[in-house]
């Protein structure tokens, strides 16, 4: 995904139902997530419940994507009062489509899974900013910024 680039025209499953991403309405922030439940992933799905009145105030759409089932979102979701909206990307089209999909290390393991990335698309629907291989401190306070800076 590069600056100016379309919403990928994936669906992704949510507690309401399939998303076309290419329906969302003004602007909408997306981030990918390796895993429900652990300390990161944790943190900014938090963090950006903790804001989640913030982004609705400029009318920004926040969704949080993992390959976690709808299941595992739901239980995640209940056990950290999560306000952020989560979907599922099992079949990982939307991973692939958005670029957070590939190889990666952990402790001399290599194995494929999702980059923690951020994309921000303007109310026109192009991407208007892109956090790649994100660090979770202070992660989701730098996005809002983005946001009203649009």
């Amino acid at each position: 995904m590069n600056e100016g680039d379309a919403l990928p025209d994936v669906t992704v499953d949510t507690a309401d139902g399939p998303l076309r991403l290419r329906d969302l309405h003004g602007p909408a922030v997306i981030y990918f997530y390796p895993k429900d439940d652990t300390p990161g992933c944790t943190r900014e799905a938090k963090d950006f419940s903790d804001l989640a009145d913030a982004f609705a105030a400029v009318g920004a759409t926040v969704i949080g994507i993992s390959k976690d089932s709808p299941t595992k979102h739901a239980a995640f979701s209940a056990k950290h009062a999560l306000t952020v909206r989560l979907a599922s990307d099992t079949e990982e089209a939307a991973c692939k489509a958005f670029g957070t999909w590939g190889e990666k290390q952990l402790y001399g393991r290599t194995y494929l899974g999702i980059e923690r990335a951020t994309f921000l698309f303007g109310i026109d629907g192009r991407l208007a900013r892109a956090w790649r291989k994100v660090k979770v401190p202070g992660h989701a306070q730098e996005v809002l910024a983005a946001v009203r800076a649009l």
